[in-house]
């Protein structure tokens, strides 16, 4: 493994470094801090329609209560909006779509799209940074028999046509 010593035919009791571990952590901290902090902001209410939209549906109750607080507190919809989003996406958790519609829904169309095209590609960004953080190392402890095999079939597999294309020229 690149940036570790290892003493051949043994494995690391742990195979992730201390820094990972502590990036890993600090993502899921700045998560926790952000969502934190909009949630102390927010005025004293009855929060029990706050979830994760799953059918239209719920879309239209949500927006419908985030409507009267978006007017008032532009700030703290937004951040809390953009975490949420950044989280869903970075673990993969579904809804993102309805999290999109809300998004015109709450800020218009524009504003919207502009907010989803960010807020997505920092969610994506933030999942291949995790994933090569913590789950490269993760993977070539738990299963090194696995991830040869797969890199042998991908080094045996003959060259598409995009391949073909790129090495012509």
């Amino acid at each position: 493994m690149e940036g570790r010593e290892e003493i051949k035919g043994s494995k690391p009791s742990f195979p992730l470094s201390f820094w990972e571990v502590t990036m890993a952590f600090t993502v899921v901290m700045g998560f926790v801090l952000g969502l934190g902090g909009v949630y102390l902001t927010m005025p004293a209410s009855d929060y029990s329609f706050l979830k994760l939209p799953r059918s239209l549906e719920d879309l239209h109750i949500l927006r419908d209560h985030l409507e009267i607080y978006t007017s008032d507190y532009t700030l703290q919809v937004l951040v809390g909006y953009c975490a949420v989003y950044i989280f869903m996406q970075t673990f993969m958790i579904p809804g993102t779509v309805f999290m999109s519609l809300l998004a015109g829904a709450l800020f218009g169309v524009l504003k919207g799209v502009a907010l989803v095209v960010i807020t997505a590609t920092a969610g994506a960004s933030s999942c291949y940074f995790l994933s090569k953080l913590v789950g490269r190392p993760l993977v070539i402890s738990l299963w090194p028999d696995k991830l040869s095999f797969f890199q042998a079939q991908v080094i045996s597999t003959p060259c598409s046509v995009s391949c073909l294309f790129l090495t012509s020229s």
